[in-house]
């Protein structure tokens, strides 16, 4: 079987751009509030759906489409820990207790958004799968084939990643999220508000799920398993970057969106199903609890 690597290895390229846009919040809230949040599923999908809304529904330019999800999910996500997980901390909830919270928190959302689409017909929500109408320019380099979808991805995430590098090394806010996460009894006593800190990273978290459940609803399609499907990698990319490493988080995005699209290539040569792809992830975050529970977090400092 002839196998054009070019094309495979630039879908790996925008397979880890995508984990890396959704990861970048995960890790952040991970490694601030010290639970793994499984409604983050429900803030990718709220982005697509909110987008699809704003882009489908209301006819505005993608642009705009990006900017109110993230403003409209970040928000969702401050509220849901501000009045769900920061409550439960405060009355003695341990980490199970924090992790199952956000299952049913999740369920209750996933659920939530075809209701509101039957309440409200012109948001368009429903749990059929839906597309946005928005068509991206395709071309041609050789035996590279490039949409102009895949490359806004690319350049989103390495425009977010440069971003937060710049916030967490250079801003007051961005050294108080790395105290945080780092020591928060220091923290705290050195007059940071981590109450505070922790809300702005959950909205930004919220935020960053909705711009990457955009992206992977226009590649795709809509419908309320969206963030679901993405989840479990992304995931994987974070325990594989060490939790709360905003630098591991980033060479895991590649490492497992580089391992996924070169296991689709073998998974096509032994005449499997593609859809085992996801195992991937699984394979490597195994091995990663098994060999290194730290995961890349020992070759960076800590964000």
């Amino acid at each position: 079987m002839d196998v054009n690597w070019v094309q495979v290895l630039f879908n790996g390229v925008v397979t880890a751009s995508l984990y890396l846009i959704a990861a970048i919040g995960l890790t952040l809230t991970y490694g601030l509030s010290g639970f793994p949040n499984f409604a983050y599923a429900e803030f990718i999908a709220l982005g697509a759906f909110s987008g699809y809304f704003v882009a489908d529904g209301l006819g505005l330019p993608m642009p705009v489409a990006f900017v109110v999800s993230f403003l409209f999910v970040g928000v969702i996500g401050f509220l849901c820990y501000r009045g769900i997980f920061q409550t439960l901390s405060k009355r003695g909830a341990t980490l199970i207790h924090l992790m199952v919270a956000s299952i049913a928190l999740g369920l209750i959302l996933r659920h939530l958004i075809p209701v509101a689409g039957d309440f409200i017909p012109a948001l368009g929500w429903k749990w059929a799968p839906s597309y946005f109408t928005a068509s991206w320019d395709a071309f041609d380099f050789g035996p590279l084939r490039v949409t102009g979808l895949w490359l806004w991805t690319i350049f989103i995430a390495i425009s977010l990643a440069v971003t937060m590098h710049i916030v967490l090394t250079r801003t007051r806010i961005g050294k108080a999220i790395r105290a945080t996460a780092s020591n928060p009894e220091l923290a705290l006593a050195s007059g940071i508000s981590i109450y505070k800190i922790t809300w702005i990273t959950w909205f930004l978290g919220a935020g960053f799920a909705a711009v990457a459940g955009i992206f992977r609803a226009a590649d795709t399609q809509i419908w309320p398993m969206t963030g679901w499907e993405m989840i479990l990698p992304i995931f994987a990319v974070v325990i594989l970057g060490g939790i709360g490493n905003f630098y591991g988080a980033i060479a895991a995005a590649f490492i497992i969106g580089f391992a996924e699209n070169i296991g689709v290539v073998v998974l096509t040569t032994l005449g499997l199903s593609t859809s085992y792809r996801i195992g991937i992830a699984f394979i490597i975050l195994i091995i990663t609890l098994l060999v290194k529970p730290q995961g890349l977090a020992m070759f960076f400092r800590r964000s």
